[in-house]
């Protein structure tokens, strides 16, 4: 894989890898014009283990209709400011979902698939939380059940 950023103006850039796709970067200290590059780490880890739990659930043939992964981080408050903990938080709604299956599918991505986790669960630790709700139409949706994943030993 090859990557590259170019600089715009000011604390501008522009980013791109083999995929051709084209991601903004600032700094965030003037006029903001795209996310920040500890923001993007915090997506690509949401990014990667959605696409595979998304994936894996669908071949379980889970009716699905809304899918969330939120990370939330904790940042050191001195320079250089790294990410320390985080805490990832799978949101599935929709019809008579089975929480084996979700289950099974945050595993296997994090135990199999998503290479943005195993590498950073090397550098902080990462605990997965999951709610799943049943959706009630009409965007309405109801909670089922939440919890914990716990990391295989």
């Amino acid at each position: 894989m090859e990557a590259k950023v170019s600089w715009q103006k000011e604390m501008s850039f522009v980013g791109v890898a083999d995929s051709g796709f084209e991601i903004k970067l600032d700094s965030h200290s003037g006029p903001q014009s795209g996310a920040g590059p500890v923001e993007l780490v915090a997506i690509s880890l949401a990014g990667c283990t959605a696409m595979d739990v998304i994936s894996i659930l669908t071949k379980k043939q889970q009716a699905v209709t809304s899918f969330d992964v939120k990370v939330h981080a904790e940042r050191a408050d001195d320079y250089p400011k790294v990410i320390t903990r985080a805490v990832l938080e799978y949101i599935v709604v929709g019809h008579h979902l089975d929480e084996a299956a979700l289950i099974r599918a945050i595993e296997l991505s994090m135990t199999k698939y998503c290479p943005v986790h195993a590498m950073l669960s090397k550098a902080f630790a990462i605990d997965l939380q999951y709610s799943i709700y049943e959706d009630d139409g009409e965007g309405k949706r109801r909670l089922v059940r939440q919890g914990v994943y716990q990391h295989p030993q």
